[in-house]
C-alpha cells in the first residue's frame, strides 16, 4: 500500500481508466454536497493565492489489462467525488462548446473525459455501477437522455451554476485540475480490495482529516513516546468527541483568525507542525477539545448558569460561532475574563443570531465573521472585560445586525414552526413566558408549542375565519401570533375556538391569560398577538447598539408601489405587486423545480396546477397558476414564506419601491 498527495490533473489525465467495483453503492450525492463543492471553486476563483481544496482521500488498485489497452485501476473509494468531477467537467466542456470555446472543450473532453485514441468501452476514464452506467456514458458523451437520476441532477445543478456564475471557463478549468488535491491510496496486488473497502467503511465513513492528521502528528513524534502520548492526549480526544474530531479540528484552527473550510484543515494542521513543535500542539489541541466538548455537549459544564446559556445557544444551531467561543472559554478558564463576562457575552452571541434568523440575513458570512472576531476584539493588548464586551457589541453592531422595528416586524411575518424552526420558536416562547417573572418555577421540557388556530381546520374553523380562511391559515398558522406553549397538545388538537380557550385559562403560564377574554380568532386577533409578543421579545433581545440608530422609518408596503425586483442577482422592472409574485415564483420554479413543488403544496391558495382553484390567475413559465386576487401585505407574505422554503434570504430578494 503506497500513500501521496496528488492533484485531480494527475488522477485523471492521461490513457486510463477507474472501474467501480460492484460492492460499491450506486451514485449517491445530492444538492448540498454539489452545492459545498460549488462554494470552494467560487472561493479558490477569486482568491489571490488559493491553496489546495482537499477532497479527501481516493484508493485505488491496479488491475492486470492487455498491453495495448488502457491502464485500469479498481476505484475502491471515492467513487463519489470523482463521478461529480467528471459530470462538473462534462457541463464544463458543454457551456465551453455553446460560447464557441472550441480549443478548451476539446482539451478538457480529451485529456480529463476519455482516453481519445481508445475505442469502445476503453474510451472512457470511468466506469461507474451498472445502476449508473449508461447514464453516465450519455453525459460523457454529450447526448440528450430523458431519465433522471442523480447523475442529471448532478450535471443540470452545475450547468446552471456555471452558466449563472459568468466565470472564466478557462480558469475554472485550471481550478479543478490544479487545485483540488486528494490523498492517493494505491494498494498492492497482494491488498484485498473487498477488505480493504469493508474496513474503510465499517462505520459507514471514509478515512476522515483527523486520521490523516494523527499520523502525521504522531510520525514526528519520538518513536519510544508515542504510545503514552497516544493514550493521554489523542485516545482521550477521540473518545470525548467520536465523529465530531474533524470538525473540532477544524473550529480550533480557525479560532486564530484565519477561516479554514472543512477541505483545508489536513493541509493548515500540516502547514502549523512545519512551524511548531508536535507535542505542543497536541497538548493544545487536547485542551481546547474539552472546551468544544461543552459547547456541543452542555451538560459536561458544571456552573449552572453557563451551562444555561450554552444551550440556548445550541437551539440556534450556528456552529460557526464556536472559533469565537473557544477563546473566551479559554479566556475564563485562565482568569481573563468573569465567569458573568462569559455569560455576557454568550447573551449577546444569542442576541446577534436571533435577531439575524428572524430577519433571515445570509448566513453566509458568518464564517468570516467569527473567524476574526476574537483578534479585532482583542487587538488592544491592554484590554479589560468591559472593554472586551463592549468592543464585541460595538463589532457586531456593523455586522447586519437588525434593528428594532425590522426585528419586530420580521417576527410577526416570519414562519416559525417545522424543520429546525421549531425549537428557536420554543426558545421564543419560553423567553417571553420567562419575562413575566412566573413566581412558580415552571419546567418548560415538558411543554410542547401549541396552534390556537388547528394545522387543520374543520368546518368550525373555515366559517369562523371567514371567506379568506384559506389565506389567513396558509399564512398566519405558523406565525408567532399563533403559538403558545401547552402541556395539553393532543388534547387541544382540532378543537373550536371556545373550547380551546376554556382549558388555556387553567393553564399556569402568563402566555396563555392572553386568552381570558378573547372572543374570536381571526385576522385582526392574530395579527394583534403578533404584535403583543414582538413588542416584549425586543425587550427580550434588546437592541445593543446606538439606540438613536435602532429606530429608522418603517418599512410597511402601506401606500408604496414597487419598482424593481432583484432575485439571484438579476434587476427586473415591475409595475404592480401581482409582477413580484409573478417574477419570484417563476425563478424559484426555474431554480429549483422540487423547492417549486413543495411551495405547491404547502400553499394551494396561491399556487397550483389547476385555474379552476383560483379566482384570477397568472399563468408562469412551467404552467403553474397563481393567484392575484391579493393584497399587496398578502403579496409580500407570501413570497417570504416562498423565499424561506427555497432557502433564499432577503439579500436574495430585494424590492425597491416609491
Amino acid at each position: 500500500m503506497k500513500a501521496s498527495e496528488t492533484k485531480m490533473q494527475e488522477i485523471i489525465e492521461g490513457t486510463k481508466q477507474y472501474l467501480v467495483p460492484l460492492f460499491q453503492r450506486a451514485y449517491s450525492w445530492k444538492k448540498s454536497e454539489w452545492q459545498l463543492l460549488w462554494d470552494d471553486i467560487v472561493e479558490l476563483y477569486n482568491a489571490t493565492n488559493p491553496r489546495p481544496h482537499f477532497m479527501g482521500s481516493i484508493v485505488t488498485m491496479p488491475t492486470t489489462s492487455l498491453p495495448e489497452g488502457v491502464t485500469k485501476y479498481l476505484l475502491i473509494d471515492g467513487q463519489q467525488r470523482l463521478t461529480t468531477v467528471f459530470i462538473l467537467l462534462s457541463s464544463l466542456r458543454d457551456l465551453a462548446k455553446q460560447i464557441k470555446e472550441e480549443e478548451l472543450a476539446e482539451e478538457i473532453n480529451n485529456t480529463m473525459l476519455i482516453n481519445p485514441f481508445k475505442k469502445g468501452l476503453d474510451k472512457y476514464k470511468l466506469h461507474p455501477t451498472q445502476v449508473d452506467r449508461q447514464i453516465f456514458y450519455t453525459i460523457i458523451d454529450n447526448q440528450k437522455n430523458q431519465d433522471k437520476n442523480s447523475l442529471t441532477e448532478c450535471y443540470l445543478f452545475f450547468n446552471k451554476a456555471i452558466s449563472r456564475s459568468r466565470l472564466e471557463l478557462t480558469k475554472l478549468k485550471q481550478i479543478i485540475s490544479n487545485s483540488f488535491s486528494l490523498v492517493s491510496v494505491v494498494l498492492g496486488i497482494d491488498d484485498d480490495p473487498y477488505l480493504v473497502f469493508e474496513s474503510l467503511n465499517a462505520k459507514g465513513r471514509p478515512l476522515t482529516q483527523s486520521d490523516l492528521i494523527r499520523n502525521n502528528m504522531f510520525m514526528r513524534i519520538n518513536t519510544n513516546d508515542q504510545e503514552s502520548i497516544y493514550a493521554q492526549y489523542w485516545q482521550p480526544m477521540e473518545n470525548l468527541l467520536g465523529e465530531d474530531l474533524t470538525e473540532f479540528i477544524r473550529y480550533y484552527l480557525t479560532k486564530s483568525g484565519k477561516q479554514v473550510r472543512k477541505n483545508e484543515i489536513y493541509f493548515e494542521i500540516k502547514d502549523r507542525l512545519n512551524v511548531q513543535e508536535a507535542l505542543a500542539c497536541l497538548q493544545d489541541l487536547y485542551n481546547f477539545a474539552q472546551y468544544y466538548a461543552k459547547l456541543v455537549n452542555p451538560i459536561l459544564e458544571k456552573q449552572e448558569n453557563v451551562r444555561r446559556y450554552l444551550y440556548r445557544l445550541n437551539r440556534l444551531e450556528v456552529l460557526t460561532i464556536y472559533p469565537f467561543v473557544l477563546n473566551c472559554y479559554d479566556d475564563w478558564t485562565h482568569n481573563k475574563i468573569t465567569e458573568n463576562d462569559f455569560i455576557e457575552i454568550l447573551k449577546i452571541l444569542e442576541n446577534f443570531i436571533l435577531r439575524r434568523f428572524i430577519c433571515n440575513v445570509p448566513t453566509v458570512g458568518l464564517n468570516e465573521i467569527f473567524a476574526g472576531l476574537y483578534s479585532q476584539v482583542t487587538k488592544d493588548t491592554a484590554l479589560g472585560s468591559v472593554a472586551f464586551i463592549d468592543r464585541l457589541k460595538l463589532n457586531l453592531q456593523s455586522k447586519n445586525y437588525p434593528k428594532d422595528l425590522e426585528f419586530k416586524e420580521k417576527l410577526t411575518e416570519v414562519k416559525l414552526y417545522g424543520g429546525n424552526r421549531s425549537a428557536k420558536a420554543k426558545l421564543i416562547l419560553e423567553s417571553i413566558e420567562d419575562y413575566f417573572n412566573h413566581k412558580e418555577k415552571i419546567n418548560v421540557d415538558d411543554l410542547s408549542i401549541e396552534h390556537i388556530m388547528p394545522r387543520t381546520l374543520n368546518k368550525w374553523w373555515q366559517e369562523h375565519l371567514g371567506n379568506e380562511w384559506q389565506v389567513v391559515h396558509e399564512l398566519f398558522l405558523d406565525s408567532l401570533g399563533n403559538l403558545t406553549l401547552t402541556g395539553y397538545n393532543s388534547e387541544l388538537s382540532n378543537d373550536e375556538f371556545f373550547k380551546k380557550c376554556d382549558r388555556l385559562k387553567k393553564s399556569n403560564l402568563e402566555l396563555n391569560k392572553y386568552f381570558a377574554n378573547q372572543q374570536s380568532w381571526r385576522r385582526e386577533e392574530l395579527e394583534a398577538r403578533g404584535e403583543y409578543l414582538a413588542n416584549i421579545a425586543v425587550k427580550i433581545w434588546g437592541y445593543f447598539g446606538d439606540e438613536q440608530a435602532s429606530s429608522p422609518e418603517s418599512n410597511s408596503l402601506k401606500g408604496k408601489s414597487p419598482k424593481s425586483l432583484t432575485i439571484y442577482g438579476e434587476r427586473y422592472t415591475v409595475k404592480t405587486w401581482r409582477d413580484v409574485l409573478e417574477i419570484t415564483l417563476n425563478q424559484i420554479a426555474d431554480s429549483d423545480p422540487n423547492k417549486f413543488q413543495e411551495i405547491t403544496e404547502k400553499f394551494p391558495r396561491f399556487v397550483g396546477w389547476d385555474a379552476k382553484d383560483f379566482r384570477h390567475t397568472r399563468t408562469l413559465k412551467n404552467r403553474a397558476f397563481i393567484e392575484v386576487h391579493l393584497s399587496a401585505k398578502d403579496i409580500h407574505r407570501f413570497c417570504l414564506r416562498a423565499l424561506e422554503i427555497s432557502d433564499l434570504s432577503l439579500e436574495d430578494w430585494q424590492i425597491e419601491t416609491i
